[in-house]
């Protein structure tokens, strides 16, 4: 679309593509389902909020996704990064839109690469209904495998950092024996719809068997807050409960804070509880009940960490010493295992042993993408 008038481009934008239903809408953009007359298939449109600051967002990401999608047609393991397919530059109310058109996520076509793919549910809607329970192991290991080759490829393959890991971000690709349990059929609908995880005889948690779930795979999503490993954006990168210690501590921050955070939705996934869940108190907020979490779960945070921010004093006292919370209560992640989610010793140990390199306090020593898929516990 490069070097067309903004109005030329909405033309034939409006002639090519057919709203059908809002998908969503966050503080940053509204997410359409749309038809592809010419492809012939459904797609996603990302369409940013009125504003100087949200258009250059918007352009920031095209760049990114642009890389992405050039850097996936030499690898394969970009395969677990969802798809930009078209962007276009219009007129908006207070300037131009950046519409960002992505590959939706229901799998229904036949093969590996069918020109019929839809975007589909994410994570956090199939977590939801399994409830307190967590999900079948296989499927967190064969999701986290998928989603750890993701960041893979966006670390190593094209220099960018996701900044937001979390189960909202990771979408559910599904086959074509699965797909006849969600409600309604996004694919052959042409009206208003819903896209839910709901099935004809209840939800979702209740309709897949084993084998559904892992005919499932994942794709990493919204690299709306994404960043270059060599131009970070903002100090303020990550959703609250999967926050990295260097971001809380206000830190400089590279790929292992994408690492942190999968580390948290590992456990989320395997337990159906968040690792660290910071709530606010009369006397401090909730960044110093994050730290005290943390400390109370890792241990205490060396003072080459602690006290290397020069605002290290809103949190510490003294080296070890929190400011605002002197209690805290030790627990390790192998009795929050047993004791909570009733975890054998032999269950737990493998799966701790992958956990705690994630979250390791120091970035540097933390484990890369890479060494996290050769862990044993993936494997197992």
């Amino acid at each position: 679309t490069g070097g067309h008038h903004p109005a030329q481009e909405g033309e034939v934008f409006n002639m090519r593509y057919q709203a059908l239903h809002k998908l969503g809408c966050g503080a940053f953009a509204t997410v359409w389902l749309c038809h592809d007359m010419r492809r012939k298939k459904h797609v996603a449109v990302k369409v940013p909020r009125s504003g100087q600051s949200f258009a250059e967002a918007a352009q920031d990401e095209v760049a990114l996704l642009r890389c992405v999608s050039s850097m996936k047609k030499k690898d394969r393991a970009g395969e677990n990064i969802i798809c930009l397919l078209d962007d276009f530059r219009m007129m908006g109310e207070n300037g131009f839109h950046i519409l960002l058109l992505r590959v939706l996520q229901l799998r229904v076509g036949t093969a590996l690469g069918s020109s019929h793919d839809a975007l589909g549910p994410s994570l956090r809607s199939l977590m939801g209904n399994y409830a307190a329970q967590g999900l079948p192991l296989p499927f967190v290991k064969k999701s986290l495998q998928q989603v750890l080759a993701g960041l893979h490829f966006l670390h190593k393959r094209c220099r960018i950092i996701h900044t937001d890991i979390k189960p909202e971000n990771i979408l559910l690709y599904v086959g074509d024996k699965t797909l006849q349990k969600f409600q309604p059929d996004v694919v052959n609908s042409s009206h208003r719809t819903d896209v839910g995880l709901k099935g004809p005889g209840g939800d979702l948690g209740h309709q897949l068997e084993h084998g559904d779930l892992m005919n499932m795979e994942v794709k990493i999503a919204d690299l709306g807050s994404a960043c270059w490993t060599y131009k970070p954006l903002s100090k303020e990168i990550q959703t609250q409960p999967y926050r990295a210690l260097e971001v809380l501590l206000g830190l400089d921050y590279g790929t292992p804070a994408d690492i942190w955070s999968t580390g948290c939705l590992a456990f989320e996934m395997a337990t159906g509880e968040r690792l660290f869940d910071p709530r606010p108190g009369k006397y401090f907020s909730r960044d110093d009940d994050h730290v005290a979490r943390i400390i109370e779960l890792l241990g205490k945070i060396p003072p080459q960490i602690a006290l290397s921010w020069k605002k290290s004093t809103n949190f510490f006292s003294r080296p070890g010493a929190l400011l605002r919370i002197s209690r805290l209560l030790p627990r390790s992640l192998g009795a929050i295992l047993a004791e909570r989610h009733e975890w054998t010793p032999a269950e737990a140990a493998p799966f701790v042993s992958f956990l705690l390199p994630t979250l390791e306090y120091a970035p540097e020593r933390r484990a890369s993408a890479a060494q996290c898929l050769q862990h044993a516990w993936l494997a197992g």
